[in-house]
Order: structure tokens, then C-alpha cells, then sequence
């Protein structure tokens, strides 16, 4: 029997989140980014200063399964998403929509009325899917490789009405 839970993200947790983070990366961008790309983006979980700040500042959580930590999302600040991934294994199996929610009801909860993010390619779907509004498609730059992504946001009162 699966056993699936949430639990705040501590500093004790931040190599795992890395790992899941390139993992994601690897494991999920083949059909949308090319061999370049992936590299270059999943390069970023390791490399100094990157993640620290979502990271050390940030509101995080994880999501548990078995007691393995398969996906996390992380505020930073407190109006944006900055980070959501789950490992490839249990991708589509609830995680990230678990996580969206918390995330969302704890920043409204805290006074946050919009939530922001850039998403990639890989979570753009699921953030449509969940009622973010896609504001401007934009392209930036990750180790010298472009990257198309989307600036997105979500009205929390509309969601907890």
C-alpha cells in the first residue's frame, strides 16, 4: 500500500531536492528540450549560489512516498513559485498537483491574493491545468542556452472561494 504525504522542506533536505531537481530535468525533457538544453539546465542543481536562496529563504515542501522524497515545491519570495519538480518515477502520479495546493492555500493563508512563477515547458500544462494564467512567453539564457518559458500567475481568492 502507498503511503503519500507532506512535510515542510528543511535544510537537512536540500541535497535530496537537488537530486530530484536534476532528476526531473533528465528525466522529463527529452521530448520538450534538446540533449543541450537538459544539460545545461539540470547542471544548475549543482552549481554554488543557484538554488541557495529559494532554497535557505524560501517556503518549502516535500512529497513523500513510503518516506521517500519523490517531488518539492518551494516560495520565493513569498508571492512566487520559483520552484516545483518531481523525480521521473512517480511523475503524473499526484505530487506536484499535492504540492500546488499547499502552496497555494499556505500563501493565501499568509495574505499572498497572486501567486507568480515562470514555468518551463515540462510544468506549463499542469499550471494551466490548475487555473494559473499564462502572462508572457518569454525566452532567457541557462549556461549560454536558450530556454523558452512562460510568466504565469493565479489569483488565490478565486481558487478558495
Amino acid at each position: 500500500m502507498t503511503c503519500r504525504r507532506l512535510r515542510p522542506l528543511t535544510k537537512t533536505d536540500h541535497f535530496v531536492v537537488r537530486e530530484i531537481y536534476a532528476d526531473a530535468i533528465e528525466s522529463q525533457g527529452g521530448g520538450l528540450y534538446s540533449s543541450v538544453q537538459i544539460s545545461a539546465w539540470a547542471a544548475l542543481a549543482w552549481l554554488p549560489g543557484v538554488l541557495d536562496r529559494p532554497l535557505i529563504e524560501g517556503r518549502g515542501w516535500l512529497s513523500l512516498e513510503n518516506d521517500e522524497v519523490e517531488a518539492f515545491a518551494v516560495r520565493y519570495p513569498s508571492d512566487r513559485l520559483a520552484l516545483l519538480y518531481c523525480r521521473g518515477r512517480s511523475a503524473r502520479c499526484g505530487h506536484a498537483t499535492a504540492l500546488l495546493e499547499q502552496v497555494e492555500a499556505e500563501a493565501l493563508q499568509e495574505g499572498e491574493l497572486i501567486l507568480v512563477t515562470e514555468a518551463s515547458l515540462c510544468s506549463h500544462p499542469l499550471l494551466l491545468k490548475w487555473g494559473w494564467i499564462e502572462m508572457a512567453k518569454e525566452v532567457i539564457q541557462i549556461g549560454g542556452v536558450s530556454f523558452d518559458r512562460y510568466r504565469m500567475a493565479k489569483n488565490l481568492q478565486a481558487r478558495f472561494k
